[in-house]
């Protein structure tokens, strides 16, 4: 087992909670990275992995929970409810902590008064062509400004005052945004803190990404008013990614963004009669 440093080295007084999905390809570089980063507890929360994620997870020093298969925003709330610190860090699977970078993180979250937090995210992938063109829209995309809880910390009372919505499979990181900005929390993206967030490289991967991010915005529009505008994202993310990509003479990238927005829509409309019949999407891994 790979201990976090020990009684004699300072720790952060952040509670960092990592939820997993046969998250195997992923999580050991994590975990090592949250280990050098020296927080005063790790759990990890599994929804029911059928890979190596536990076993890896095991190799180190922290609290192994199960959130029996109920979702990513069930799996950071029960890791939330059972934090000891009053801070607490929501970091993904797929996400690699810099050295220094929770720290910095901490401070600017202190010193700028806010309430929630999250790192700036460089994307990285393998060669793939699918991880290339998902890292450099992900680095280009407007998307990189909005608050999400990819590598976040937040105060712990705000989640519990304002906890995430277990119906969201996916997009509870855009349906907290909206929740928190309506009720006045102080919320933002560093512009100096970054964090590495990687992606896989294969067709697969990316369409889960798609479908994901699908199945997010059409919950979305169904839960909050002026949500049905959100029908409107993904034809401008690809319209935008099709424009940037052809005047920085990247066009081997269109088919990328002709495939994101038609997976997208296909998911909207596939989660939206899902919805109307009264069953809950499955949930995606992390």
């Amino acid at each position: 087992m790979r201990d976090l440093p020990g009684p004699d080295a300072e720790r952060l007084a952040v509670s960092v909670v990592i939820p997993v999905r046969n998250a195997e390809s992923f999580l050991e570089k994590c975990l090592d990275s949250v280990a050098r980063s020296r927080p005063s507890e790790v759990i990890v929360v599994d929804g029911c992995s059928t890979d190596r994620t536990v076993e890896i997870a095991r190799r180190f020093d922290v609290r192994v929970l199960s959130d029996g298969g109920a979702g990513v925003a069930a799996a950071r709330m029960m890791g939330v409810r059972v934090a000891r610190e009053p801070l607490v860090a929501l970091v993904d699977s797929d996400v690699v902590l810099r050295d220094g970078a929770l720290a910095a993180l901490l401070s600017e979250f202190m010193s700028g008064g806010f309430d929630a937090l999250q790192a700036g995210l460089a994307s990285v992938s393998g060669p793939g062509y699918w991880g290339r063109a998902l890292a450099s829209h992900h680095n280009t995309g407007r998307s990189r400004h909005w608050f999400g809880l990819a590598a976040t910390v937040c105060k712990r009372e705000v989640l519990i005052e304002c906890p995430l919505d277990a119906r969201f499979a996916s997009g509870e990181d855009i349906d907290l945004r909206w929740r928190l900005s309506q009720a006045g929390f102080r919320i933002g993206v560093s512009g100096r803190t970054f964090v590495t967030h990687r992606f896989g490289d294969s067709f697969e991967f990316a369409r889960d990404q798609f479908r994901a991010d699908g199945a997010g915005l059409a919950r979305m529009a169904v839960t909050h008013r002026g949500g049905p505008a959100l029908f409107l994202l993904p034809a401008a993310a690809t319209l935008r990614g099709i424009c940037v990509t052809t005047v920085r003479a990247r066009p081997q990238f269109v088919p990328y963004y002709l495939a994101y927005g038609a997976f997208n829509y296909a998911s909207m409309i596939g989660t939206m009669r899902a919805i109307a019949r009264g069953r809950t999407p499955r949930r995606r891994s992390v």
